[in-house]
């Protein structure tokens, strides 16, 4: 709790021994974005207690983050038993005494647990029906939709530190996840047993996106692991796919190799890596290709070369936050009057943000990133 140092007004006491909790549930992209913020609280303030409310499909995410002294990994039960649990874990939260909760998410949970924790300083969006949960609210109305959810997200610090009442910079504060060395190595076996040495180019495709309005066309992405496969025949492939989309992987395999025959590439379906795992396959990729979702994301904590495809969504909002340095493309359509959309309906109906995109400006943008991969920075 606050016990020494003279404070500020709505500020915490710079050098104390403060308790402060982030919440972000949900959204594996949203949450990495949060890692920039953590990072620069705790440099910030060093000697600050910094827990992290969570949920646990994402909790791998900041399982090894150092500047976490503690995870509240939370489920998400439905129906009565959730009112059950949230109201033990309110509880929880209360008897931590927390000196302030900065909650991330501006949802329905986090925002009550946020107004439950009773800290004196509590920090969210001013979101309709969300203003009574917070002790500082930030205006989210006038935000142009270009601005990246980092830059959104940092916006909340302010209200801990006034020497946090600055820009964040992709540079110096980039996002992170820290590798796991037990999923390198299950990675690392799991691609020599398909005959993947360390040394052969890798590239990993991810064929799904959190919603319909973000999904390429599966002849699509066919059609860019057929040409880059055919540019280099050294190429291997492992495509990954949420859970619910493991036959599109299946239909991808198969038709590739149908289509190429014996000029098929080794490709690996990439089901069964959990997020660590995931994240040590993408680091060890020479090129990642994928829609604006998780893995992306996951990606930006690496340092390989990156293709991201942009639909309803706007590449300036929520492209890779890391260094310029390693080579990231971001391809759309353009400019269109629908763009960005809520995605819950598409006004033209044809979803024309992604239909219209062609597989020749994919694979132009990875071979570029392949290319500048290879670059010496004097090159």
């Amino acid at each position: 709790m606050i016990t020494r140092h003279a404070t500020r007004p709505g500020l915490l006491p710079i050098g104390a021994d403060v308790k402060i909790l982030f919440i972000r549930l949900r959204l594996i992209g949203d949450l990495i974005f949060t890692t920039p913020a953590i990072r620069a609280v705790k440099q910030t303030l060093p000697n600050a207690h910094v827990s992290y409310l969570i949920e646990v499909e994402s909790a791998a995410i900041l399982a090894r983050n150092p500047y976490i002294d503690d995870l509240i990994v939370v489920e998400r039960p439905r129906g009565i038993r959730r009112l059950q649990y949230d109201f033990k874990l309110a509880r929880r939260v209360r008897a931590a005494r927390f000196d302030a909760v900065v909650d991330f998410h501006g949802g329905p949970r986090s925002s009550w647990l946020t107004w439950r924790s009773a800290a004196a300083i509590r920090i969210g969006y001013a979101l309709p029906h969300r203003y009574w949960a917070y002790t500082h609210r930030i205006p989210v109305a006038d935000r142009p939709p270009s601005r990246h959810s980092v830059v959104n997200q940092w916006d909340l610090l302010a209200a801990l530190d006034d020497r946090l009442n600055r820009k964040p910079d992709p540079t110096r504060d980039s996002v992170e996840m820290a590798e796991d060395p037990a999923a390198a190595m299950a990675v690392s076996r799991r691609l020599a047993a398909a005959a993947v040495g360390p040394t052969d180019p890798l590239v990993v495709i991810h064929v799904s996106a959190g919603n319909p309005f973000r999904r390429w066309a599966l002849d699509c992405f066919i059609e860019t692991i057929k040409t880059l496969a055919l540019s280099d025949a050294q190429r291997r492939f492992v495509i990954t796919a949420g859970p619910s989309d493991r036959r599109a992987v299946d239909k991808i395999l198969f038709t590739v190799r149908a289509q190429l025959g014996q000029r098929a590439p080794t490709m690996i379906p990439g089901d069964g890596f959990n997020l660590p795992e995931l994240r040590s396959l993408i680091g060890r990729a020479a090129l990642f290709v994928g829609g604006d979702s998780g893995p992306l994301h996951l990606a930006a904590t690496t340092s390989v070369p990156i293709v991201g495809i942009y639909g309803p969504t706007l590449s300036a909002r929520s492209t890779p936050w890391r260094s310029p340095v390693y080579p990231t493309e971001a391809v759309d359509v353009g400019e269109l009057s629908c763009r960005p959309c809520d995605q819950r309906h598409c006004e033209p109906g044809d979803f024309r943000c992604l239909t219209t995109l062609p597989p020749s400006t994919v694979i132009a943008a990875a071979e570029r990133a392949l290319k500048s991969r290879n670059l010496k920075p004097n090159d």
